[in-house]
């Protein structure tokens, strides 16, 4: 009952800013809850005394960890299996080739730039897969720090933006078709809003829906991938985890503890969504567990240090820039060697 008293403060705060950062989020959905969710935490730390924050310090920490890993979990209700592959088998081969090329990217480049493991990772998951949601995903698997976060999430929100004004303009200059574009969207621009925002446009001017539907499409498929790599992400990082325990420490390792358990658990609510026809009452709990996203955000934003997210910002933006044109790129060069521009 103690600990429970100590973070129900912390949680309520983060509610209160989160309640409007997800109705603005969902009135201008290029933008999107979780950063909003973000710029307010950060905008709060400020405006509020120190001595009310330190109050709130159990519940912050319980909400941008824990809270997290279990909104992740709800998210597995939302994925169903079967659909993403029956309807993204036509853009799987181009997804290959980005997806490889991105994280190949952001590997070398983030190397070169000696960017933070962590928040490389962070940057080329969310370049690579599905922006806002693949690194809420990642982060608590790494245990990235709350500025990791925040520049990764920053770096993805910027080249949204960029990318949900520009692309449909690129793609009339290039000639491309319905198909073309919409897969095109679909692998190369990170967060569904912004697929979806580009994708819009773009059907406005053909005067079809064509190009929505297959970046949809390619959108979901894209998004699937946040199974097979945040397991592989848990596995290399309990490994990693075991080598620091046996080099620092003469406990033992132990796999349980350290192993991110909530990934299994999101796995198996995708499995249970999938083959298992769910009632009504479940229909809206992945909506619970990205509200729940937003939540989390406001408390990593109440943990930022401003000061060191504004120094340290442009090496994020460089890496999130290369990651971005490669997998833009690499896109269109596959398409055109298929045929399918």
């Amino acid at each position: 009952m103690i600990a429970i008293k100590r973070v129900v403060p912390g949680i309520l705060f983060c509610v209160l800013l989160a309640i409007p950062a997800w109705t603005i989020g969902n009135m201008v959905p290029v933008i999107g809850s979780p950063v909003l969710a973000l710029l307010f935490g950060m905008i709060a730390v400020i405006i509020f005394p120190s001595i009310l924050m330190q109050k709130f310090e159990s519940g912050l920490k319980f909400t941008s960890k824990k809270l997290l890993q279990y909104a992740i979990i709800l998210l597995g209700f939302e994925m169903n299996l079967f659909n993403i592959i029956d309807v993204g088998g036509q853009s799987f081969f181009i997804m290959l080739f980005t997806l490889s090329a991105s994280f190949i990217t952001a590997f070398f480049i983030g190397k070169k730039l000696k960017i933070e493991r962590k928040m490389n990772i962070l940057i080329g998951v969310g370049t690579s897969i599905c922006g806002g949601s693949a690194i809420a995903a990642t982060a608590p698997v790494i245990d990235a720090k709350d500025e990791d976060v925040a520049h990764a999430m920053s770096t993805i929100f910027l080249f949204n933006i960029i990318a949900a004004l520009i692309f449909p303009a690129l793609g009339h200059m290039l000639g491309m078709s319905d198909i073309g574009f919409g897969i095109w969207a679909g692998t190369a621009i990170n967060d569904t809003s912004s697929v979806m925002a580009a994708a819009t446009t773009w059907s406005i001017s053909a005067d079809n829906n064509n190009a929505l539907a297959f970046a949809t499409i390619v959108k979901l498929t894209r998004t699937l991938m946040i199974v097979p790599i945040t397991l592989i992400l848990a596995i290399y990082t309990t490994y990693k985890e075991r080598e620091v325990i046996n080099s620092n420490s003469t406990n033992k390792f132990n796999f349980v503890k350290v192993f991110p358990w909530f990934i299994i658990c999101f796995v198996a609510t995708s499995f249970i969504n999938t083959f298992i026809e769910m009632p009504s009452i479940f229909c809206g709990i992945g909506t619970i567990g990205k509200f729940m996203i937003v939540i989390a955000m406001v408390a990593i934003g109440l943990n930022i240090n401003l000061k060191k997210l504004i120094t340290n910002g442009l090496k994020p933006i460089l890496l999130g820039l290369s990651c971005w044109f490669v997998i833009a790129s690499v896109s269109l060069l596959v398409q055109k060697l298929i045929g399918t521009w």
